[in-house]
């Protein structure tokens, strides 16, 4: 066991009372999300996404963690985690700090955010708030748009309980036959086919308010017309329900194609285990009971609900066109070098010949994606001298730029390799229907190893140029999909430097053929050697404080969990290394411990902008060791996945890099501070000093970089 002795004390650093627990994590990020909602600062609409955020964050939550936990106690696991909980401790804790979070996100919708919408000429109305001709114009839609659609399903002995898919709008409804006085159950699904919800026609507003959107929720406007689906039956009581499977594919270990068995589990994944019923909370007992009955379900895995269920389908209210209530639009600039090639400067003809005269990196969304990677992949379809391209794609867009210009490299009679990951988690589907339509214009599609996803985010050039053979390389943070592009902060790095290219050209006969490559000059690639080598960067810091020089470590990346590293952590904080870390989402490790942590400070920063980078910085000695890639500390990114971490060797890219960290670290309103006992405590401008918000600066840096 690591221990560590100071003053006279043993430490032993795998002592649960240092690490908290991951999923809890977890759900103070989420809580994070909410809180800006929350905030009257933040302008209303984005404050509703925060919420609707939030929702569909914790619908995953429930279909990976919570399934799971689950699967683990029916298996009777008893094995304890980093903190020190069995898989039916996290359970019971997740449940006792969830369900009050759930209940105040409701009340405050309900109470504050809808009527705050109201005011601003946003009114989402319930069905009994409807005047007699809006009724009748919401009447008449459902007899037009929405009865043909509907299937009102009995329960009694001769129809069994029906199948609920995951995550649907349903019905519970008791009816009573008016000829023999019998009470029978139904359901009746919302159908997710038609928008939830309905807009009333311009000319049957209230007021004269412009802008204005009036609408009703769907399952309201079926709730009044239940006569229609069960007709001579007396309508008792209705009650919205929504329930929430497990969503994790298990795969076997000898699957001889992966593409047919992602496409099996995919269609048993309908029937997953259920691990959540979410209900209206004036619903009976005895409704509750047959449902948690039917579906297998414990108490405490029913949330009730106060108002509408399933609150981030209102993410469609974000898109109206009230952008007085959004944040200030934000469109990327196209970074300074590649600006050139717009004004068609002299010998600056294509983005290779930017690139060749020196390392460029592109900090998104402040910087422009279409400019820069889609530039350089569509750019590489059309050249006659480009002779190959290949790319590991983890999650991309639906109508992504960047696969049709492969489609049209392959079809240019390019060589082009993609590697597709099928076990990307909820675009399994969306990556198998792109990764067809690649095969079928004849490039080489690689469906990855069924117990290893590839999460690199890797692209290669191949270019012809005289008589030599040059590879242009873009390495980065975030997956290649305009859409996420300009949601997420990521970084991607260009480079035509021969050692780069020579182990992406490793990295991907590694990922298509039959590989066992275990040194990389440059990278560091997961499984293979990046676990040792960033411990060993850890532990070089520790040294040289050790020896009288000053350690200092920055990190920013998406979650923390991996207890080998915290351990390295904790040993560099007890030597005097200065650490700063900036965690988005999961942390185990407990910082400000005395003897332990005191030296490592954690922060959080929840801002317009998904904070997507990873960015590793180690001072050594005052020649800094920079780094950007794909990976987390997690044990399943270190271990189980496919990534690429890059060195920053130019020395003005690595200065460009420790300035980012600086800035979010300096970040006092979006940022929030991971205390001792587990909670985030939001950072305020002291008085008289400036707010400094990091996204913000982020982009004051982007357009100030249009007048040089």
């Amino acid at each position: 066991m690591p221990s560590t002795k100071k003053n006279a004390v043993e430490i032993n650093l795998s002592d649960p009372q240092y690490y908290f627990n991951r999923a809890l994590s977890w759900l103070e990020f989420n809580n994070r999300v909410l809180q800006r909602a929350f905030d009257p600062q933040t302008p209303l609409l984005e404050r509703l996404k925060a919420m609707t955020v939030f929702s569909s964050n914790l619908d995953e939550f429930f279909m990976i963690r919570v399934a799971g936990l689950k699967q683990q106690v029916e298996a009777e696991v008893h094995q304890y985690s980093a903190d020190g909980m069995t898989p039916q401790a996290q359970l019971d804790a997740i449940n006792q700090k969830l369900h009050p979070v759930v209940v105040e996100q409701h009340r405050y919708f309900e109470h504050e955010l809808r009527p705050q919408l109201g005011a601003q000429g946003i009114h989402l109305l319930n069905f009994n708030d409807l005047n007699a001709e809006q009724r009748s114009y919401i009447n008449q839609y459902f007899e037009t748009q929405i009865f043909p659609v509907l299937t009102p399903l009995a329960v009694d002995p001769s129809h069994p309980f029906p199948y609920i898919s995951s995550r649907s709008l349903n019905l519970a409804v008791l009816i009573k036959d008016i000829a023999n006085g019998e009470e029978h159950f139904a359901r009746v699904k919302v159908p997710n086919s038609l928008p939830r919800l309905i807009p009333l026609a311009e000319n049957l507003w209230s007021h004269n308010q412009s802008p204005a959107w009036y609408g009703v929720p769907l399952e309201q406007v079926i709730t009044h017309n239940l006569e229609s689906l069960f007709p001579g039956m007396t309508i008792l009581e209705y009650h919205p329900f929504r329930i929430t499977r497990s969503a994790d594919l298990e795969l076997a270990k000898e699957a001889d194609d992966l593409l047919i068995a992602i496409e099996q589990e995919l269609r048993r994944q309908r029937f997953g285990s259920i691990v959540r019923l979410e209900i209206e909370a004036s619903a009976p007992p005895e409704i509750r009971q047959m449902l948690m009955q039917e579906l297998a379900l414990q108490q405490n895995d029913i949330y009730e609900v106060e108002g509408l269920l399933c609150l981030s389908d209102l993410i469609a209210l974000r898109d109206l066109p009230f952008p007085h209530l959004k944040e200030p639009d934000w469109s990327p600039v196209v970074p300074p070098r590649l600006r050139k090639l717009e004004q068609h400067v002299t010998g600056e003809d294509d983005i290779f010949s930017v690139i060749r005269q020196g390392d460029l990196l592109v900090h998104y969304p402040y910087e422009s994606f279409t400019a820069s990677v889609q530039r350089f992949i569509t750019q590489a379809a059309d050249d006659p001298d480009v002779l190959a391209i290949k790319m590991a794609l983890y999650r991309t867009s639906g109508d992504s730029s960047i696969l049709n210009a492969l489609i049209a490299a392959a079809e240019n009679g390019k060589q082009v390799a993609v590697l597709v990951e099928l076990q990307a988690r909820f675009d399994e589907q969306n990556n198998i229907v792109w990764a067809r339509k690649l095969e079928k214009v004849g490039v080489h599609v690689v469906y990855g190893l069924a117990n290893l996803k590839t999460h690199t985010k890797t692209a290669m050039v191949v270019r012809r140029e005289g008589s030599r053979i040059c590879r242009y390389v873009h390495i980065g943070t975030g997956d290649y999909n305009p859409k996420t592009a300009r949601q997420f902060t990521d970084l991607g790095l260009f480079s035509c430097r021969k050692d780069l290219g020579a182990d992406l050209t490793d990295l991907f006969n590694y990922l298509t053929g039959y590989s066992r490559q275990r040194v990389y000059r440059k990278l560091l690639v997961a499984p293979v050697n990046m676990r040792d080598r960033m411990l060993a960067l850890i532990h070089r810091e520790t040294k040289l404080q050790r020896q009288g020089h000053q350690g200092r470590i920055m990190i920013q990346t998406n979650a923390l969990t991996d207890q080998e590293f915290i351990i390295a952590l904790y040993e560099a904080s007890q030597a005097g290394v200065q650490i700063d870390l900036i965690v988005r989402g999961m942390c185990c490790l407990r910082p400000g411990v005395s003897q332990v942590s005191e030296n490592i400070r954690v922060i959080s920063i929840i801002g317009r902008f998904l904070e997507h980078s990873r960015i590793y910085y180690f001072h050594n000695q005052g020649q800094p060791k920079v780094f950007i890639g794909s990976v987390d500390w997690r044990s399943r990114n270190l271990d189980r996945r496919v990534e690429a971490i890059t060195p920053v060797e130019d020395p003005a890219i690595a200065q460009q890099l420790q300035g980012m960290l600086e800035i979010l670290l300096a970040d006092n309103c979006q940022a929030w501070e991971l205390q001792s006992d587990g909670q985030y405590v939001q950072r305020h401008p002291t008085k008289g000093e400036p707010e400094r918000r990091s996204q913000q600066v982020f982009m004051d840096l982007a357009l100030q970089s249009l007048e040089s």
